[in-house]
Formats: structure tokens, sequence, C-alpha cells
């Protein structure tokens, strides 16, 4: 039995016991055999993505420790026995992981967290700050040991290093023992009455019993099944993806300080350091990348027009946006998009991603080490030799291996390969209706959404191929839908000319983007989804930066003269080449390079019938994904 001196309980100018710690520390003393000093390891902070490692405790004079994928039957039973849990910060993480993995475990329903009880005698910080403040020594063998390098340590145990598994036991052991004297320092800073516990007590002889630092002998090394493990091959060795070409970009906020950039084409990466706006557009463009995914924000937080703080709309609107404070709600730690040191870089963001854009090369927002957490690797503060071990373990090959490339290179790295999970489908779209979603990868996500985008020329049968989609059950929707319903606030007649006059005011407001979310709008809650009348490259891009590898771009043309026919029986006295030679027909051409499929459609609508038939064979044959050229 672990010793018991007496509690300090004296001292004219110490704090009050509030009444419900009062209580707490009563029900401790007449029991200490029963109060649970607890502390668990996890592979991060975010409950909502990372796991437990390893849950150590000490309760009725013993030390114990469950490793994870271990019998956890102990912990329950020792939970159940438990009248009060003592923990560091527990209650906003400890608990909260814990009833996550173990919906069943029964918790103590009185809980002492340490962390607020030394804030209320002005001890602040982490718990190893709280300790060196005390002058407590419990961690002399492990005193480089912190909480990352504690993810770390982890990682080399499931990589066959059983001592590794050790010093995290050593180093979780010591954060437990601790409680217990700090448990007792900050207890001297109240007054308390003499007759309030019915026994003297010492709580570190509790959560430091004999043997504390003795580690379990039935320690065994990892056993890890690979089939289970996240990687290339079982995520997408059923989709194109294995073929899709990407370019990642690590973006910075200046010249000064290089970028890195990725082009990954299906596992293979090869990386570079890139400075000027002009060095990343031409080698982007030159690449001819199927999606551009880049680390930095690619919008403002709804209602601000500017990256500075002069915006009028500063104090009111502020500087996160909504994927930011979701990102912080699932325990992902990330910069507000216009924090002063971040300002230049979402600037600079913006004007590549709409370059790009306004050449048809779509563009997402990503942030590797979201997805670095999500894809359990080694985010680039553990270095870049675990930075580079993790993209190798998750199937990427390429320079990186054998040269010395910078963490910003292998950051650009993990921004290609959430475009790559985003051309499969499987990612989630953190973002608003007026703020564009931030992408994140998302393993379970499979999107059943298929997507047709029509374009081509004027009187090609855009329209007779959406309407063939339409009858075997595609959702219907066209740009001059949008454009229609404004000329009608407008009070102005529907016809070309008007919707052609719309459309180039539209697209010289640089409202295109605005224009592409309206028509989808009309049919976003549908599976199958025909787009007609792409007119703009911005058009193209939009449709993949939303639906992903569901999005197949189909360009109608037919020859002139067969164009000029059907106009001429459709049209009521309009000008075809007045028509054809309107400011929004101008990068019909563009449209044609960037389509997935060309369909010359010159014959009559049995044709257009049979391709519409065998286009849906092969989506019913569950080939959704990845419509790539």
């Amino acid at each position: 039995m672990p010793a018991t001196p007496h509690l300090h309980t004296n001292g004219s100018d110490h704090r009050p016991l509030p009444p419900k710690l009062e209580g707490q520390l009563a029900l401790c003393a007449t029991y200490p055999d029963r109060v649970l000093f607890l502390d668990i390891e996890t592979t991060g902070l975010s409950h909502y993505y990372d796991e437990i490692t390893i849950v150590g405790w000490s309760l009725d004079g013993r030390a114990s420790t469950l490793v994870r994928g271990a019998d956890s039957s102990c912990l329950f039973e020792e939970c159940e026995k438990a009248k009060v849990l003592v923990t560091f910060n527990g209650i906003r993480f400890d608990k909260r992981f814990l009833l996550q993995e173990f919906p069943d475990l029964i918790l103590p329903d009185v809980h002492i967290d340490l962390m607020y009880l030394c804030r209320r005698v002005g001890l602040t910080g982490g718990q190893k700050a709280i300790e060196n403040s005390l002058g407590l020594h419990f961690r002399e063998d492990i005193a480089e040991v912190d909480g990352f390098a504690a993810v770390l340590l982890w990682h080399r145990y499931l990589r066959g290093d059983l001592a590794a598994l050790e010093t995290l036991i050593r180093y979780n052991r010591a954060d437990i023992a601790a409680m217990g004297a700090i448990l007792d320092a900050t207890l001297k800073q109240f007054t308390i009455h003499p007759d309030l516990f019915a026994s003297p007590v010492k709580f570190l002889d509790w959560s430091a019993p004999k043997g504390w630092r003795d580690l379990p002998c039935d320690l065994k090394p990892a056993a890890r099944d690979l089939s289970n493990v996240l990687n290339f091959d079982n995520l997408f060795e059923k989709t194109p993806a294995t073929q899709a070409r990407v370019v990642g970009i690590d973006l910075t906020g200046s010249a000064v300080r290089g970028s890195g950039w990725c082009e990954l084409v299906g596992a293979r990466a090869t990386t570079t350091t890139l400075h000027t706006d002009e060095e990343i557009l031409d080698q982007t463009i030159a690449a001819k990348p199927h999606l551009v995914s880049i680390d930095s924000p690619l919008c403002l937080p709804t209602g601000r027009i500017s990256v500075e703080d002069s915006d009028p709309g500063r104090d009111q609107f502020g500087i996160m946006r909504w994927c930011e404070r979701e990102l912080k709600r699932r325990g992902i730690n990330v910069y507000p998009s216009l924090l002063p040191t971040m300002q230049k870089l979402t600037a600079r963001g913006i004007q590549i991603a709409d370059i790009l854009r306004g050449k048809g090369i779509p563009v997402i927002e990503s942030y590797p080490g979201a997805a670095q957490d999500i894809m359990r690797i080694p985010r680039k503060g553990a270095g870049v030799e675990w930075l580079k071990l993790g993209l190798r373990e998750f199937g990427i090959s390429g320079n990186f291996q054998d040269e010395n490339v910078t963490h910003d290179e292998l950051d650009a790295i993990t921004s290609a390969l959430v475009g790559t999970f985003h051309l499969a489908n499987l990612s989630e779209a953190l973002g608003t209706d007026t703020e564009p979603p931030l992408i994140i990868p998302e393993v379970n996500a499979r999107s059943s959404k298929t997507v047709i985008g029509i374009s081509g020329p004027i009187a090609a049968g855009k329209t007779t191929f959406a309407a063939a989609l339409e009858r075997v059950g595609f959702s219907y929707t066209r740009f001059s839908m949008v454009i229609d319903n404004l000329l009608v606030e407008r009070g102005l007649e529907l016809n070309r000319v008007n919707r052609q006059c719309v459309g180039l005011e539209i697209k010289e407001s640089g409202s295109q983007r605005w224009l592409a979310e309206m028509t989808v709008a009309r049919v976003a809650t549908a599976d199958r989804i025909v787009v007609d009348g792409l007119r703009f490259p911005e058009d193209h891009a939009y449709l993949i930066e939303r639906f992903g590898g569901g999005v197949r771009h189909i360009f109608v043309q037919a020859d002139e003269g067969k164009r000029r026919v059907r106009y001429r029986a459709r049209e009521n006295g309009e000008d075809f080449d007045q028509s054809t030679c309107s400011e929004v027909e101008s990068k019909i051409t563009e449209m044609k390079a960037l389509a997935h499929e060309v369909f010359v459609n010159n014959a009559d609508k049995t044709e257009v019938d049979v391709r519409v038939g065998e286009l849906v064979d092969y989506i019913n044959g569950e080939k959704l994904c990845l419509f790539l050229s």
C-alpha cells in the first residue's frame, strides 16, 4: 500500500476551495484506491481522423498500459472500478478519443481535469511546462520526448522498432505519474478544512505506485496487415486514376522563396522548385494536367473583397473562411486565409488559379497537412526522411526517393495526391455556397454522380444530344436557362441576340463561375446530370472542380453546311454568320481541345441515340469515375 502522508491544509493567503471540487476531493480522499489517473497517446491531435495508440493508467496501486490492437477488457474493468477520473486536458482530448474508440466504455462520473485546476492557481501551459515550473522530475531518461515525438515513436514501432514502443510507454507513464504530484502541489494553493478528509492522502503515491516505471512483460512487435493500409494501389487500382496527370503546387507568398511543384502521373512524381508566377504557370500548362491542386487559399471569406486589412468588411467578416473553422473543429490546425502573414499567399493563389481556369485547367485548393493526417503520413515537421518514407509506403515513386528535395516539394506531392483522390471521387469538399471548397481526401466518399457537359458550335446538335440523355434519365440544365431568368427580370425578349449580350456581360464582369454554379444548382441533387451549352474554358474547369472524375465533356460538331441548314430551319430570320461570330462563341475552338470526346453529328438523330446508348451502357457498367482522356 502506498504511503499516505497528510495533505497540506494551511495558509491564510490561499484560495478558497470551490464547492464542487471540495466534494470531488472528499471522494478522492475517501477512496484513493479508486482514483483513476489516465492518459492516452494518439496518432495526432484530430479526434476526427486520428486514433489512440496506447492508453495508460494508474489505479489501486498498479500502473497499466493498453497497446492498440490488444484485448481492451482490462481497460473496461478498471474504469468500472474507478470512482474518480483524473487527467490533464482530458475533457477536451482524452475523454473524447476514448468514447469515440470505445463507445461502451463507462468512465467515472467525477472527472478532475488538472489543466483547469492548475489555471485556478495561475499555472498555465502544457503539462511538461507546469512540471518544470513546479520543479517536478519524472522524465530523466525521456526528457526530449514530447507529444509530437510520441507520434513518431508509434510510426517507428509500426515499422518494427519495439524499443520505440517501450519509450512511448515510458513517456505515457511519466505523464500519469506526474499527475499526482501536480494535484498535490495545486491543492497546497487552496484553503482546505482539516476535517474534510476521512484520512490523509498524498496523491503522488497513487499516480506513481511502486513499479510504475516497469514495462509490461508481454510487449510484442507490431502486426501490420498491409492489405488494410491505405496505399495508391488498393485505393485506385480499379480506376483510371492510375493514369491521371495532376500538378500539385505548394505555393509560397512570393517569388523570393521557391514554391514546391510536382507533376504526378499515376503514382510517379517528378518534383522541382519554381519561383516566379511565370515559371509556375508555364510549367503547369506544359504538363497538360487533368487537374491542378494548390496548397493556398483560393478564395476570400464571404463578404471580403480584398486581402488587405483595409478592406471595409474586415471587422464584420473577419479573416477566416468556413473551411478553416471546420478543420479546426476537427482538430486540424490551419492558418486563417487573411492572417497578415497569409495575405500575399492568398492573393497569389487566387491570381494563379484564375489564370489557369481561364485556360480550362481545373484547379482545386488543398491542404497537405490535413491530407497527411488523413492518409496516416507523418507531416513534414517530422523531418524530410519521415515524409519521404510515408509517401513511398503509400506507393508513390519518383525523383524524391534519391534526390535532395525540399519539404515544399514533398508537400507538393501530397497536394497532387489530393487531386488524384478528387478525380477518383474519393474526396470531401469543405466549402459553402459563397466560398469555393477546400478539398480533402475521403476514402469512403465514392460519389455516384455522373455529369455530362455538352459544348460545340451553333446548330451542331448540342441540345439534341442533351435531350437524348434527358430521355434516358439525366436531369437537364442549360446555361441559357439562367440567362433567360435575367432577361425576364429585365423585361427583355428571350432571343439569341439578348442571350449573347447578357452572356458576354457576365463573362466580362468576371462572373462566369457564378453562371456555372447557378446552372448546376438547378439539378444539383440529381445523380445523373447533363449540362448543355458550355462556352468558355472556365465552364469545363468548374465542372471537374465540382464533380471530379464523374465528368465527361463532349464536344458536338457538324459540317458548316449541315449547321446552316439546321439554323435556318429553327431560327426566325437571325443571321447565321452574325450569331457564330458573337464574342460568346469565340472560345469554341478551345472547348474542342478541352473535351474528352468529339462527337460528329452529321447524320440524323439515330446516331445520337446510338452514341447516347453506348454512353449509358458504359456508365451502367459501373465505370462511373474518371472519364479521363
